[in-house]
């Protein structure tokens, strides 16, 4: 109760900016980074009774977890149990211990932790014996990469026959396959001796396949050289797939049928990933051979990309249960079997994903003949509600947190609050977040509703009245115009990505310089791209040159914004394929789930704006044969 009321105090104080020892967690933070036990000694004292003293007393005892006592420790965890502080205290002191072998405390502490990473897990695994080895086998089928602690359980599975040769060397591919050389290096040494690579050789290898395969020409041999072998043409391939295809022809002859399967694979793979015609054909001469789940969605992605039904249908059917699940591939079996004739089988497929709030959802629901409809709006929350919500600890802290500009604190903090509550408290919070200008928060907690929700925080549109006459003056769908800065930002406006963009459109500052010069913006600096203004009208006059250099067509011009309008276009098929199958085919992932999200969003953002919104497949529409000119 006591730290309730601090709480609500402090959140009280945060919209008067007033109230909170700033200075004093400021200081903190900053020891923390330096090393200077003595300022943060000061700084504690100076936090003594505000709303943050937790995470200053958190970062003391994290620096000086050399020296502190346990019963220190133990206090700190006690008083603050159940608090996002207190996980994290728990989980360096963990990570301690298993460095000094504090084995004792480490395993009376690791079941009080409520999210124990990998790492920590494996440190469990490799010194128990009654049932580890089914849990370290589940441990070892969580992820392709595990990390160091994880050897010994990795060896005790080899050890004890939990984990065969070909299932090693199966890992080992998908770890080479995705340039992760060192951890390939460590299971390496889990094979017998003679068929162990060479973590040397596997460097030398990545840095110049094409000069291993002019040295080594001989196709069959032992298991370590064939593999050697192997990971040099999957390189070749990876930088070019046709050039890599005719070192493959010249020495196929003496490889293995089996090997030839695994090459064929990796062609197929980087052919998809550049739309070349002849994906399909080599994925078909690889068989049956073990692939990874983005390998085995590039095969379907490549017979989407020709309009090959049947050949998608065989692709999505040789998909892990998992993979097969996902939206995406519910939804293109589905198209899959309507263009085959099977309408009730393409229904059914169809209804499994009907009215879910996203891009797929959002097809299914058109190719029902569904409108999509925002919900209902839920009661807005109540005072007696908004006050519980801004008395919760975790939730003033991330408040004040976010204050300070201590965002990476905040939001761990703020999402920790979240943990199990109803959708009346994420209602609440996110109408406090949004009370306090941390829209990404408002909109994040709001997407987390599963009965009750508010669409209107869910895709939030702050500063529409400063924007919407810019938006006006170039002719711009507003509505995708909001979709994409909420994928962009979600709205925060100092927002610097790891890649250097700025601001609320997320301005690459070369960009940023590029349009302030085309529109005559004078003595423009980048400072300016964190001012609401200038951040929307370098945002959006890059949209509109973008769009005008890339047939007026939003999905080409949303890949552009994301991965530049080179790459948008040279994304496009000889021919005129669906915008949602140029959508799905965009090679980098990170693009690919961007342009979904935006188009998904400008649909809402339609609704909320307008009413009703105009199709989805409209929008998507139909993508241009590529042509010669554009936008670079």
């Amino acid at each position: 109760m006591k730290r309730a009321i601090a709480a609500m105090a402090a959140c009280l104080a945060f919209a008067a900016h007033g109230g909170i020892a700033d200075d004093a967690v400021l200081k903190a933070r900053e020891a923390l980074a330096t090393g200077n036990r003595a300022a943060m000694a000061r700084a504690l004292e100076a936090a003594r009774g505000q709303v943050l003293e937790p995470w200053v007393e958190y970062w003391s005892l994290r620096q000086r977890l050399d020296e502190a006592q346990p019963s220190e420790l133990e206090a700190f965890l006690a008083l603050n149990e159940g608090s996002f502080v207190a996980e994290r205290l728990r989980a360096d002191w963990l990570a301690w211990l298993a460095a000094h072998e504090g084995w004792e405390i480490f395993d009376r502490e690791l079941p009080r932790l409520a999210q124990p990473d990998r790492e920590l897990e494996c440190h469990r695994l490799a010194r128990e014996e009654a049932g580890a080895i089914d849990q370290a086998r589940l441990l070892w089928s969580s992820a392709i990469e595990l990390p160091a602690s994880c050897d010994p359980v990795a060896a005790r599975l080899v050890a004890a026959g939990a984990i065969g040769g070909e299932e090693l060397r199966q890992r080992l591919r998908r770890l080479l396959e995705t340039r992760r050389i060192a951890a390939a290096g460590r299971l390496a040494a889990l094979l017998p001796a003679r068929e162990a690579p060479d973590p040397k050789v596997l460097r030398a290898i990545g840095a110049n396949p094409g000069q291993y395969l002019r040295r080594h020409r001989a196709g069959a041999g032992a298991r370590r050289e064939r593999e050697y072998v192997l990971f040099a043409l999957q390189r070749l391939a990876a930088g070019e797939p046709r050039a890599a295809a005719t070192v493959f022809e010249a020495r196929k002859g003496r490889m293995s049928a089996e090997d030839r399967a695994y090459v064929y694979g990796q062609l197929g793979w980087q052919a998809a990933l550049r739309h070349l015609p002849e994906a399909l054909a080599w994925y078909k001469a690889a068989g049956d051979v073990e692939m990874g789940d983005e390998q085995l969605a590039w095969r379907a992605r490549a017979a989407l990309r020709a309009s090959r039904w049947r050949a998608l249908r065989v692709a999505i059917a040789a998909m892990p249960e998992a993979l097969a699940a996902q939206p995406a591939w519910i939804y293109w079996l589905g198209r899959a079997q309507l263009a085959l004739g099977r309408r009730a089988e393409a229904q059914a497929l169809f209804e499994r994903i009907a009215g879910q709030p996203h891009f797929y959802g959002n097809l299914a629901d058109e190719e029902l003949g569904r409108p999509i409809v925002v919900p209902p709006r839920a009661a807005a929350p109540t005072g007696e509600e908004l006050e519980a919500a801004a008395a919760t600890p975790g939730i003033a802290g991330a408040l004040a947190l976010f204050r300070l500009g201590l965002r990476i604190e905040a939001v761990g903090e703020w999402n920790w609050s979240l943990r199990g509550r109803g959708d009346r408290f994420l209602l609440a919070a996110a109408e406090l977040a949004r009370r306090n200008a941390v829209f990404d928060r408002a909109v994040n907690t709001a997407d987390r509703t599963q009965v009750e929700h508010d669409y209107g925080l869910r895709y939030l549109a702050p500063f529409r009245e400063s924007v919407r006459a810019q938006m006006a003056s170039l002719d711009l769908d507003d509505a995708w115009v909001y979709g994409l800065m909420r994928q962009e930002s979600r709205f925060v406006m100092n927002a610097r990505s790891s890649s250097g963009a700025r601001g609320l459109m997320q301005l690459m500052p070369s960009t940023a310089k590029w349009v302030a010069r085309k529109i005559g913006l004078k003595d423009f600096s980048l400072d300016q791209t964190e001012d609401l203004g200038v951040n929307v009208m370098l945002g959006t006059n890059y949209l509109r040159m973008v769009l005008d250099g890339l047939d007026q067509h939003p999905v080409l011009a949303s890949a552009a914004y994301n991965a530049g309008p080179g790459r948008a276009r040279r994304w496009r098929d000889v021919r005129p394929i669906e915008g949602a199958v140029y959508a799905e085919t965009i090679p980098i992932t990170e693009t690919r789930e961007y342009v979904k999200k935006v188009m998904s969003n400008s649909l809402y953002y339609d609704a909320l704006f307008n009413g009703r919104p105009r199709s989805l497949k409209e929008r998507l529409g139909w993508i241009p044969a590529a042509a010669g000119d554009g936008v670079q």
